[in-house]
């Protein structure tokens, strides 16, 4: 019984390492040597080779530099030197206008006279009052722009040269018994023309019983009468 047993055993190891030994030579791999081949041309591996530079290599501190485009100077006028007294261009806003309002205030020849003014005197009325005193005011009611003007009392210079501005300026005129006669002469058209005023005669207690106006062409006068009535 115990032989049987060995045997049995003996056998079936047998078996089991034949099998092991066929799946591990299954397995296996077979590797084939290389054959060398003389020439390359029958190779089959492809090789490139690197394409030969005509220039040496660069320096890596030319890589680097940066080249900047060639940029061709603009001509530039000349500048003046500045200066406060020669060709200042920049002035005073109010020394132009004092030069033109110089200009402006020069009389002017007949010739040169603008026509959108009276060429002949204004006869501007006549007024009664029992004052004694009155006093006469004037203003350029439009532009302040030079307008140039002289009083006369019963052809008698009372005011030899004004300028006329926005606010009102005048005199106090003592009446002499009857006609007062009082003129206005314009001795310019200022800068936009024509000679244009506002004017107002008071009376003693300064209620004004005179008011009117004129556009006047130069040398052209307006003129008024102002009686003295009796008490």
């Amino acid at each position: 019984m115990t032989m049987k047993f060995n045997l049995f055993f003996l056998l079936t190891l047998f078996i089991a390492l034949s099998a092991s030994a066929q799946i591990d030579s299954e397995n296996k791999s077979i590797i084939i040597p290389a054959q060398e081949v003389e020439d390359p041309k029958q190779d089959n591996e492809l090789i490139i080779m690197p394409e030969e530079s005509n220039s040496a290599e660069p320096d890596k501190e030319e890589e680097n530099e940066i080249v900047l485009p060639k940029t061709e100077a603009l001509p530039v006028a000349e500048r003046k030197e500045f200066s406060m007294i020669k060709e200042n261009k920049f002035r005073n806003p109010a020394e132009l206008y004092q030069k033109q309002l110089k200009n402006a205030l020069k009389l002017r020849n007949d010739d040169e006279r603008k026509h959108n003014g009276s060429e002949v005197t204004q006869f501007l009325g006549e007024y009664s009052t029992k004052a004694k005193r009155v006093n006469i005011i004037y203003r350029d009611h439009q532009a302040e722009d030079g307008d140039l003007i002289r009083v006369y009392v019963n052809g008698n210079v009372a005011q030899s040269r004004v300028l006329l501005q926005n606010h009102s300026k005048g005199f106090f005129l003592t009446l002499s018994p009857g006609d007062n006669i009082i003129e206005f002469e314009a001795l310019n058209q200022g800068t936009s023309g024509p000679n244009t005023a506002e004017f107002q005669v008071l009376d003693d207690v300064g209620v004004p019983f005179i008011t009117n106006q004129w556009n006047l062409a130069t040398g052209v006068k307006a003129t008024i009468t102002v009686v003295q009535a009796k008490d």
